[in-house]
């Protein structure tokens, strides 16, 4: 059995390999048919590039304030989403007040967002502002929809032993609404990362991925473009896998409970 799984996961990771190596192929092969730097630089270049700016101590503070705004905004977010799921459920009034809003907000373009946000707060919150905007629809539609649908046999069962609200929070609304909350967690980082990029990019805030971007297109240095997308990239598969990690950590804790 052991074996078995150890050769799938060399299986996967020698198929991800061969993807990469074949991608890296043609990225080559097509800055050698364009020829110019300026439009596709080698993928040669472009690591020479992340190399030297990461060598830097601005490309590490840039980094680390990107994901301090972002992730800031993206756990606001998720907090309000969730309370807000629990509200529109609870009251009817809170329902017939926020859904109209938030699905306003789900449908509204990210740019028209960015845009209103920098006349209304300072150009620095504006990325955590988008993370925690964009993050909140998402949670509060998956965790609304996990409280409505738990298990009507759990709820009954739960009042026939006389449990208090907190425990059949505890023991019956919580377990339900956890695999709801880790998909919609997990799939709203990824989000909140690039809205939060975006809004960077436009409001330009002091020592950020975004910032950094903007000027590698404005100076025309098409090496450091790409090598800050990547950094991108990277930055985001590390909240990923970070907050995967967490998140099952959490699991194995909240089971032993």
């Amino acid at each position: 059995m052991t074996t078995s799984i150890t050769q799938n996961k060399t299986s996967r990771a020698l198929k991800r390999l061969a993807s990469a190596l074949f991608w890296l192929a043609v990225w080559y092969f097509a800055a050698l048919v364009v020829g110019q730097e300026l439009i596709i630089p080698t993928p040669f270049s472009v690591l020479k590039t992340l190399a030297f700016l990461s060598s830097e101590k601005l490309f590490w503070q840039a980094a680390g304030l990107s994901l301090l705004r972002i992730f800031t905004g993206w756990a606001a977010g998720v907090l309000l989403g969730v309370l807000l799921a629990v509200l529109t459920v609870r009251f009817e009034l809170m329902d017939s007040l926020f859904s109209p809003i938030i699905r306003i907000v789900r449908a509204t373009p990210v740019a028209s967002f960015i845009i209103l946000a920098l006349l209304w707060i300072n150009h620095s919150a504006v990325p955590a502002f988008m993370a925690t905007l964009m993050v909140v629809p998402i949670v509060w539609g998956s965790i609304r929809t996990a409280i409505e649908e738990t298990d009507k046999d759990l709820l009954e069962m739960a009042a026939a032993y006389r449990f208090g609200k907190l425990k059949t929070m505890r023991l019956v609304y919580i377990p339900s609404a956890l695999p709801a909350f880790a998909s919609a967690c997990n799939t709203s980082i990824g989000l909140a990362w690039k809205s939060g990029i975006a809004a960077e990019v436009l409001c330009l805030p002091r020592l950020s991925v975004g910032t950094y971007l903007y000027y590698s297109k404005i100076y025309l240095e098409t090496p450091a473009l790409f090598s800050w997308t990547i950094a991108v990239i990277l930055l985001s598969f590390f909240l990923e896998k970070t907050f995967a990690f967490l998140l099952r950590k959490r699991g194995r804790e909240y089971d032993k409970l």
